[in-house]
């Protein structure tokens, strides 16, 4: 049983950090300092420690909490020469001290931030869109081969600036392959559509759209999701996830993502993992070497931490926000003091205590 229960724990880590699909993944304890190597994931599911007198604690055993783990997705768009990857999503979890309950929250890819100056690469720092932090840190001298180690160290810099985050205790980088691998190894992913989304980028038969001749967008038939319960495959999971010319914008998109993120866990659990080895091994073989991980502690380290975080104890939090704009020109996007306020509430560890005097900012 405590093999079967690792076993979940370990599925829903690897859901959690799974905003977008994971093309380079890498967990790093802190951001401070160069990354530790990176080692690819166990080549198969563990098995349970052989019977002793007095077994030795579990990994992870001693791990409390709180943690607070950062999510970025990002466009590599690697069919453009010199192309730097951005962070299109960016998604934070706080899990609190007991590990037993935590928030998922999205920061607006187009935030206005100061980025801080960067040593690895003479970036002099600047105010920019916090998706260009990513691209910013990820330059790397005498070369366009980005290194995206690096960009989530800028990008994760930036972010602790501006929210008083003192650490991340895990991250993930993500590109958008991995998640339609992962939704498919578990079978599909059950998720209530909120509102109409049209496509930009596929066909109703998952082909991608044609790009315009001459640029600016696409043509041709596109796939639509209508509101209602449905069960999405895994290109449809990815397409309909990152959608942000739709009603709302990118604040939509980072609900859909979220939305996502939280039935992706339960499909897990409704999948069995926890009793089904096979089925578990399925999912670790599917994502292959594109699930990577290094620091302090292992992956298992983290699922034996977070066993007791079921979705249904995963609070959804939107920040409120609005457009910023000179001379008629967008500049980005700023979140509003309510919104900064829970991110306040956060770093002082106390998003409970601010939810309950902001309940509109929890999705049902």
């Amino acid at each position: 049983m405590r093999t079967k229960r690792l076993l979940w724990a370990a599925a829903g880590v690897v859901v959690v950090l799974l905003l977008a699909g994971v093309g380079v993944v890498l967990a790093l304890r802190g951001d401070a300092g160069e990354p530790a190597p990176l080692a690819a994931p166990p080549s198969s599911v563990p098995s349970a420690p052989p019977t002793s007198a007095s077994p030795a604690p579990s990994p992870g055993a001693d791990i409390t909490g709180p943690l607070d783990l950062l999510i970025l997705g990002i466009d590599t768009r690697i069919t453009i020469a010199d192309w730097q990857p951005h962070a299109d999503a960016i998604m934070l979890l706080h899990v609190d001290a007991g590990l037993r309950s935590g928030y998922l929250y999205s920061l607006p890819r187009d935030l206005r931030v100061d980025v801080p100056a960067f040593a690895k690469n003479g970036y002099d720092g600047g105010r920019r869109k916090l998706t260009e932090a990513m691209s910013s840190g990820a330059k790397v001298r005498g070369t366009d081969k980005p290194n995206v180690a690096q960009g989530y160290e800028l990008l994760a810099s930036t972010i602790r600036k501006y929210t008083g985050i003192k650490k991340f205790d895990a991250g993930a980088v993500l590109t958008f392959q991995g998640l339609s691998r992962l939704t498919d190894a578990l079978g599909g992913v059950t998720i209530k559509i909120d509102q109409k989304v049209v496509s930009q980028h596929r066909r109703p038969d998952g082909k991608a759209r044609t790009l315009r001749s001459g640029g600016g967008g696409y043509v041709g038939p596109q796939a639509t999701y209508l509101p209602g319960t449905r069960k999405l495959v895994g290109w449809q999971a990815i397409d309909y996830a990152r959608q942000r010319y739709t009603a709302g914008g990118d604040y939509t998109r980072q609900r859909h993502q979220r939305q996502l993120v939280k039935a992706l866990l339960a499909q897990a659990e409704d999948a069995g993992l926890a009793t089904d080895q096979g089925g578990l091994q399925s999912v670790l073989t599917a994502l292959g070497d594109t699930l990577v991980f290094s620091g302090e502690r292992t992956p298992i380290e983290y699922a034996y931490a977070l066993r007791d975080l079921a979705p249904g104890k995963l609070t959804m939090v939107g920040l409120p926000g609005d457009s910023v704009s000179a001379g008629g020109d967008y500049l980005g996007e700023q979140l509003s003091s309510t919104g900064r306020g829970f991110l306040r509430a956060v770093a002082a560890g106390d998003p409970a205590g601010y939810l309950a005097k902001h309940p509109e900012l929890v999705h049902k």
